[in-house]
Formats: C-alpha cells, structure tokens, sequence
C-alpha cells in the first residue's frame, strides 16, 4: 500500500528545488492523493485514445470528478491551483488543455462578461460536465492578428444578431453545446462576445483531422453561415477586444503550469526509462551522459517553476501585465520543447512510443509552444514593453 509520506516524496523527487514547500501540508496531501487517482485513472489508457485521435469521454468524466470539472470551487489558491493544473498535464498534456479551455476560457469568460442571467443559465450545467463549451477566437485567416484582422461578423437585427464567418483550431469544437464566438459588430467595428449554441441552423464543426499534437483534443474548423440568435445571448460584458484580453491575460498567465506539469511527466518518463534501461552491463542511469540530460530537464523544470510561482504572485494581486504574461508562456514552453527534446533523445527509438509516455509528450509540446501567443508574437510584446517601440508590422 502506498503512504502519504512516500506519495509526498515522489512529489519532491522532481521538484529539486522543493517549491511544493510553498504550499501548506494539507495542500501537498491533496496533490498526492490527486495524482495517485491520475495515475490509476489517465496513465494506464489514454494512449489508445491519443493514438486513434478520439476524446476519451469517460476518462474526462472521471477525471471532472475528481474536482477538475470547477477547480476554482476546488480552492481559492491559486497557487494550488497552478499546482493542480500541473499534475493534470503531468498525467497527460491533452487531457489539460481541454479543462483549460473548459475553466479559464469557457467558464471564465461566462464568469467574467456574462450578465446574471447568462451565468445562472449556462455554469451549473457547464461545471456539472452535462455538456462543454467551446471559444471560438482564431480565424482561417487570422491568428496572431485577429485583434485588428478579424472577419467574422455579427449584425444586429431587432431582437437577434447574425453571425457570418469562420473560425479554425477550435478546441472542443465538435463537442460542444455552447461557443464563446468573438465577431466584429458591422455597426461600430469592435470586437464582441456571442454565446451560440452549437445546434443553431448556419453552425458547422468540423474535425481538423491528421494532427501531430494534443491529438485527444478535437480541434474544429467552423462556420457561420446567417447564424441568428437572441440578442440576450450577447455577453453583456463583451464589447470591445479589451474585454477579450482580460479572458486572453488570465489564460496565457496560467498556461506556465501546463508547462511545469509537461516537465514533470517528461522528467518521470525519461528518469524511469533511465533506471530499468540496461546497456553494457548497467542500467544507463550510471552513465554520465545520461544523467548530464536528466539534469539538464531538472534544471528546466525548476525554472519554469520559479516563473510559473512568480506569475501567480503577481495574478494574485492583481498586478499582472500582458508583458509579464507573454514572458512567461514563451520561456517557459520554450524550456518545455527543450526538455521534451532532451528525454526523447535520451530514450533512444522508445523515445518515439506514445504509450512509453515520453512520445506523447514529445509531440504534445508543440502545441503548448505554439497556442495563446507564438513564441515570436508574445517576444514582439515583451520586446515593446522592453523599449517602448512596436515591431509588429
């Protein structure tokens, strides 16, 4: 039987610099508990389902249950919280992304510009897990431009609005109940908020099929072909793409956990691997080169985590920047690649198997690396804030 001491020691075994000190025992209790029921629960399946490509329906479900379904009902700690996001990417990266997009872009965004009414109407039913939600932001044609470049539209028209246009890489996007659709107001050009519910006549999803990265997510292509919906369904707080950036900052603040989480999983896959592998007589643990990348993962890992804890800090107190924010994603993705990277390489050929672990990471990381700001876009804002001058073209 596995103790709490020694689940708490796996804790700090990848954690050199043990910032899981940070947070108060009961915390650390509860992460142990949380990532023995990961382990037992995504571990052991979800590579059949990445591999196939297809949502794992009842894995979620049973993972929703074990608080991740409302994470802000489970603490008020957003430290813990970052922590609990880790361990969900930890156990698989996929996985997190879609209750990312179900907590801090769907719900936050019904939580932080719907009306009273629109909260009540949609949350409950939204954090049950009865149904998901989708935000439909990107564009076929516009990406890290869509702030100024984009196309979909919304007019009003008595007491409907319609909706023309289209939208690409949306997560959840054939599964979902409800979309958060961002659409230029022909009336005033700004930037507003829509809840569509996805049975509308006008709406199609389609599956993006042959991805390489977070594979269990179903990213969808949408149209909006004279979509009409009530005007009550226009989130009352949406009004201007400023009020996107508040959703937009929260998220990409947050996304340095996923980042610690991937590290994490990474670092136990090439470390295991690592201990049972035997070459020339020795497990290749004893070799030096091999333990020179271990480090070299360690040291990334306790990196993104000092950031990661810094971000937080400054969330908490309400002093975040979109500067501070963008530092953030690109380093520590960046540091992700990295270490993903590195224990693919040290893993030789079983570096590339999704069920060894490390394959998924491997191919997973892609996508933290490149969602919520590419690298070069989020070092374009960071250099502005740096000297004051735009580089965007």
């Amino acid at each position: 039987m596995t103790t709490t001491d020694s689940r708490t020691r796996s804790l700090i075994d990848v954690d050199v610099l043990e910032y899981h000190r940070l947070l108060t025992p009961e915390q650390q209790e509860k992460l142990a508990e949380i990532r023995a029921a990961l382990a037992e629960i995504v571990t052991p399946h979800v590579a059949e389902a990445w591999s196939r490509d297809e949502f794992p329906h009842e894995i979620a479900r049973r993972v929703g249950e074990l608080g991740y379904d409302h994470i802000s009902g489970m603490t008020e700690d957003p430290l813990f919280r970052g922590h609990l996001m880790a361990e969900l990417a930890r156990a698989d990266i996929s996985l997190s992304v879609y209750f990312a997009l179900h907590n801090d872009l769907v719900g936050a965004t019904l939580e932080a510009l719907g009306s009273e009414e629109q909260k009540r109407k949609w949350l409950p039913g939204l954090y049950a897990m009865e149904y998901t939600g989708c935000f439909a932001l990107t564009e076929p044609e516009h990406g890290s431009d869509v702030a100024g470049g984009m196309a979909t539209t919304a007019r009003r028209e008595g007491d409907e609005w319609v909706i023309n246009g289209a939208k690409r890489w949306i997560g959840n996007g054939t599964m979902s109940r409800i979309a958060i659709v961002w659409a230029r107001d022909e009336e005033d050009d700004q930037v507003k908020g829509f809840i569509v519910e996805t049975d509308t006549p006008g709406y199609e999803a389609t599956k993006i099929e042959h991805k390489t990265a977070v594979k269990i997510v179903q990213n969808a292509d949408i149209t909006f072909t004279d979509v009409r919906i009530p005007a009550e369904n226009k989130l009352e707080k949406a009004n201007t793409f400023a009020d996107t950036n508040v959703i937009l900052l929260g998220s990409r603040n947050g996304l340095g956990w996923q980042a610690v989480g991937a590290q994490q999983g990474i670092l136990d896959a090439a470390r295991r691997y690592a201990l049972e592998r035997t070459q020339f007589g020795r497990p290749i643990a004893g070799h030096q080169l091999v333990q020179s990348l271990l480090v070299q993962i360690a040291a990334n890992l306790a990196a993104t985590l000092g950031m990661a804890h810094r971000a937080v800090q400054l969330e908490a107190a309400g002093e975040v920047s979109m500067t501070q924010a963008s530092l953030v994603k690109l380093k520590t993705s960046q540091m992700c690649r990295e270490s993903a990277a590195l224990g693919r390489q040290m893993m030789g050929g079983n570096g590339i198997l999704a069920d060894a672990g490390l394959g998924r990471f491997f191919c997973d990381v892609e996508a933290i690396f490149t969602y919520e700001g590419t690298y070069e876009v989020n070092s374009l804002i960071v250099g502005r804030g740096l000297t004051g001058h735009s580089a965007f073209l």
